[in-house]
């Protein structure tokens, strides 16, 4: 007799680890370690979800047609070119479920997200990891490790935990230069932090094997609702479709999302804030010689002198009830990564990091 088995590749697979939100005996937390906006949602978005609250015994539409209407005319995209899932991470699921299976290649790179490898893992394809030239995607490096093999290749720009990015040209060469059979996925997830960017569009438009992801968890402060998106050819559109549930999306969460998307004012405020004060943190843990790269996104990847270090400043920030996240997961022992809190929160932050590196000295 055989036993009950799950299929292989499942069992590999290390357990997604989420930023911790609580310190064992420490009240009045800031919780700096999952890129959230500090400011919460729209407050119109809070509104619709109240409003919604009182139709969660109806079934949402299966086709998401007000919500892809709404994130089309923000961004000057054809509606129809849009999916909608339960946070990016459905979307990057969806895709490997598609296009890639066992005996196929997902190439990410060596600080990229680690959903791209869970997913990947989970269709039964290998993960390929590729090296970063510090702490930046490096595209010939991707080019290099692509084989007849390659499906997929994952790349965030801005990177997550990096916060580091690259131009629209060299995304251009990349999606020029991979296999015929391969689809680049630019993952999104920050590109609203960056003012005027288009994460991709023009590069997706002239082409066939390039998708986007997208998410409304971090500057749309829609963390806890999950709702993501994603864009790209009609024919890639038609195929993840045919594996989406038909009710991925809520109520709740679809009018959350339209009226999140709709309160631009909203929304430049949230961006206003954040390029304020990720220079002002960035410079401040500069000063006090913690250095980073220049950040694109809502988080600094702040490093130290050895992994020991990292962590003795980490359980200093947590003893002062500051919770950061640790990066050796993602191959940087010695850095943590730091949310961009409010203004409170920053100020916090770099006293007590100040008070760390006196006691360390």
């Amino acid at each position: 007799m055989g036993k009950i088995e799950p299929q292989p590749g499942i069992m590999n697979i290390a357990l997604y680890q989420s930023g911790a939100a609580h310190v064992p005996g420490v009240d009045n937390v800031i919780k700096l370690s999952s890129n959230e906006n500090p400011y919460g949602p729209s407050p119109k978005a809070v509104e619709a979800v109240r409003n919604a609250a009182a139709q969660m015994h109806r079934y949402p539409n299966t086709d998401h047609a007000s919500l892809r209407a709404a994130i089309g005319e923000a961004h000057d995209m054809d509606p129809d070119r849009i999916i909608c899932g339960v946070g990016s991470d459905e979307i990057i699921h969806f895709l490997c479920q598609a296009y890639a299976g066992p005996g196929d290649e997902v190439l990410h790179t060596e600080h990229g997200f680690s959903m791209y490898k869970i997913s990947a893992m989970a269709a039964g394809a290998t993960p390929v990891e590729v090296k970063e030239r510090e702490r930046v995607t490096d595209v010939d490096a991707l080019l290099a490790g692509c084989t007849e093999r390659t499906r997929l290749v994952f790349i965030a720009n801005p990177n997550n935990p990096t916060g580091t990015m690259i131009s629209e040209a060299e995304v251009a060469r990349l999606a020029d230069n991979i296999p015929p059979q391969a689809i680049l996925v630019l993952d999104g997830a920050y590109a609203e932090y960056v003012e005027g960017f288009d994460a991709g569009k023009a590069v997706i438009d002239a082409r066939s094997n390039v998708f986007m992801t997208r998410t409304f968890s971090k500057l749309y402060g829609l963390g806890g609702i999950r709702v993501g998106w994603g864009y790209g050819p009609r024919e890639i559109i038609d195929v993840l479709n045919r594996i989406r549930g038909p009710f991925n999306l809520s109520t709740v969460a679809l009018a959350a999302a339209e009226a999140a998307i709709r309160d631009t004012a909203y929304v430049e405020k949230c961006r206003a804030d954040n390029a304020r004060l990720r220079a002002w943190l960035a410079e401040a843990l500069a000063e006090l010689g913690v250095a980073s790269d220049t950040s694109c996104a809502n988080f600094i990847l702040a490093r130290f002198a050895s992994k020991a270090e990292a962590e003795a400043c980490d359980a200093h920030l947590q003893s002062e009830g500051l919770i950061v996240r640790r990066v050796a997961g993602y191959n940087l022992p010695e850095a943590l990564r730091i949310t961009v809190g409010d203004e409170i929160s920053c100020r916090r932050l770099v006293a007590a990091v100040r008070a760390f590196k006196g006691g360390a000295a």
